[in-house]
């Protein structure tokens, strides 16, 4: 029984989704990559997944630099993610993507200044899933920098993402 492609992404921006940017860096290139595909795997040890569209900047990235950070946004402030839906530019000399102020972390991987929270991690696996790659990570450092704030989703902006590629599967 075929399901319309129409229902298959009604039904599926219906998960709720967390909304954060993720950074990624090799050598000397930086990038940060709104993403709603996060999610915590396993405990222990601490395990975090990210699903990166195979063509972006940031799959490359995470692929060549061994790490990733995902950066929780404040649900109030979700104006962020529309400037990284594509390629961020990197100025090395006031330490910014896109004008956003950025720091490295542990990994070398971005962690960005105005995020609420924060997670970096070490790619432990890696797994090819046609038009996405899932990167799974061990939490190798963390921090708060607002514990009242509350993290943006996607169900706070008018984006979407998910169910099946425009044209078909």
């Amino acid at each position: 029984m075929a399901i319309e492609d129409e229902l298959i992404n009604r039904v599926t921006w219906k998960i709720p989704n967390a909304l954060a940017l993720v950074g990624s860096r090799a050598g000397d290139e930086r990038n940060g990559m709104t993403t709603s595909w996060i999610t915590q795997l396993a405990m222990s040890p601490v395990l975090i997944g990210v699903g990166v569209d195979n063509k972006a900047v940031t799959r490359r990235l995470i692929a060549e630099g061994g790490s990733f950070t995902v950066n929780l946004w404040d649900a109030e402030d979700t104006r962020p993610f529309v400037k990284f839906s594509k390629p961020a530019t990197y100025d090395a000399e006031a330490s910014t993507l896109n004008g956003r102020p950025v720091r490295d972390g542990a990994t070398g991987a971005p962690v960005f200044d105005e995020a609420i929270a924060w997670i970096e991690c070490e790619v432990r696996q890696t797994h090819d899933l046609g038009s996405h790659t899932l990167f799974i990570g061990e939490l190798v450092d963390a921090g708060i920098n607002d514990d009242d704030k509350r993290p943006a989703s996607m169900a706070d902006t008018r984006m979407k993402y998910g169910g099946v590629t425009r044209g078909g599967h």
